[in-house]
């Protein structure tokens, strides 16, 4: 069978924008900024972005071109004969698995404030009732659950249309809304009364903030947030290098779905940040600055509701964008192993991405006793560690060994399917870059990211 291709270079960039987009940036990216300094935090995580990330989506995205296939396939396709690379396809697979057992789970929190925002819930609500909703909301699992399936349901709809009926068709859309809705609501923060001090906090490095919080907390935590925010080594990206042309080389599409990567994150903060000290509140709340700390400024803003509304459907915009994509690379690696047809393999993976998400709802009500990380854990901290503590980053060293060792596929095939095409070329020159400062920097994010869990 004749390899699905993407209809447009748009309709790849948006949708492979949108897979590394997700709500990593548009709630995990405002909170880290909070907590590390604002201005020169963000000034680190650029620069890593481009001299770790960006590299690393190259590889992938080669592999994937390269192979024809999905993760499932696509060492097995390039590795020579008696190697044992491919073993990382079903780690690939299986990450993707456990992403999405609870990644759906806070797409349906989205989608849920979305609706109670837009019905009014929040109206007249004091501090603790806002606090209390998200609470309140966890407590009940047929509630979390109907939401979940909602999601789930969604994405594989979308998905077994196709790639360009379906997934493209769709994400370009949304990918579309998504930016128009991020540009009002930003200039809409950015005009607030007191959004000036907001704007300096996020966009001027003020080293003092280092010297508070420490530089190598600061380096680490940037190194982190530009590693993991593009969803590199455990396939996401080698899908849809598969579904590419050889029309372009691979460096320049990188750099593009970087650059949008980078907006969007941007972007949030300036939505963010101005709202926050317009309204006197500290930007360093964590995880809750998106369930109880916007909602308690939504209420104070005029014409609140409206913006919420609008808030919380770009957040559900971005969630979807990363759940449809890692659904059709889920998919992929099914029809690749086994054959089967795009509506067969669908339902087959609704009904077991449904059954897999339960433990993760039941983990905020039924299975809060549970702790596997330690006081105050619960089932999705051991998953979102399973993906970002583990195979992500062991996933994008494999990649880098793979492509830039002789035992794999080697620098030379790399470099010859990174440039094909017009565009930008990776130089040669970079080898020793890529094949030793590269994995050891990633090793070091592995090491780090262990300590810090285990340490807590």
């Amino acid at each position: 069978m004749e390899r699905e291709k993407f209809k447009s270079r748009l309709g790849f960039i948006l949708i492979s924008a949108g897979c590394a987009i997700g709500i990593g940036n548009v709630w995990r990216f405002p909170y880290v900024v909070g907590n590390n300094g604002g201005g020169c935090f963000v000034l680190f995580y650029v620069l890593f972005l481009v001299i770790l990330g960006l590299p690393i989506l190259t590889m992938e995205f080669s592999v994937g071109r390269a192979s024809q296939q999905s993760i499932a396939r696509a060492f097995t396709t390039l590795e020579k004969k008696g190697q044992f690379w491919h073993l990382h396809g079903y780690i690939g697979m299986a990450g993707n698995y456990i992403l999405m057992m609870f990644y759906t789970t806070v797409a349906g929190w989205m989608l849920k404030y979305f609706f109670d925002t837009a019905k009014g819930d929040f109206i007249g609500a004091t501090t603790s009732q806002v606090k209390d909703h998200f609470t309140d909301m966890n407590s009940v699992p047929s509630e979390m659950i109907f939401w979940t399936v909602v999601v789930i349901i969604i994405g594989f709809l979308v998905c077994s249309l196709g790639l360009q009926n379906g997934v493209e068709k769709i994400s370009k859309g949304m990918m579309i809304a998504l930016l128009v809705i991020m540009a009002v609501l930003a200039i809409n923060s950015i005009f607030l009364k007191g959004a000036s001090k907001g704007l300096y906090f996020y966009l001027v490095p003020d080293f003092q903030q280092i010297k508070n919080i420490g530089l190598i907390n600061v380096l680490v935590a940037a190194m982190n947030q530009a590693f993991f925010t593009l969803s590199i080594g455990m396939g996401s990206m080698t899908i849809f290098g598969s579904y590419l042309s050889k029309d372009h080389s691979l460096l320049g599409e990188s750099i593009n779905i970087v650059a949008l990567d980078t907006f969007v994150a941007i972007v949030s903060g300036l939505i963010i940040f101005p709202s926050c000290f317009a309204f006197g509140v500290n930007p360093d709340h964590g995880p809750s600055l998106i369930f109880v700390t916007l909602p308690n400024i939504f209420i104070k803003m005029p014409g609140g509701r409206i913006i919420g509304s609008c808030f919380f459907i770009f957040m559900a915009f971005a969630a979807f964008s990363t759940v449809i994509a890692v659904f059709e690379n889920i998919m992929s690696s099914c029809m690749d192993l086994w054959g089967w047809g795009r509506k067969k393999t669908a339902l087959i993976n609704t009904i077991l991405i449904i059954i897999g998400s339960i433990p993760c709802v039941l983990g905020f009500n039924i299975l809060s006793g549970f702790h596997p990380l330690g006081k105050g854990t619960n089932v999705m901290d051991l998953e979102d560690f399973l993906v970002s503590n583990l195979i992500l980053p062991i996933g994008s060293l494999i990649y880098t060994l793979f492509c830039t060792s002789k035992y794999g596929w080697g620098w030379d095939n790399y470099l010859k399917e990174v440039n094909t095409g017009n565009g930008l070329k990776v130089p040669g020159k970079i080898r020793f870059y890529c094949k030793w400062i590269l994995p050891l920097v990633t090793l070091f994010i592995i090491v780090n990211g262990l300590i810090s869990v285990f340490n807590k």
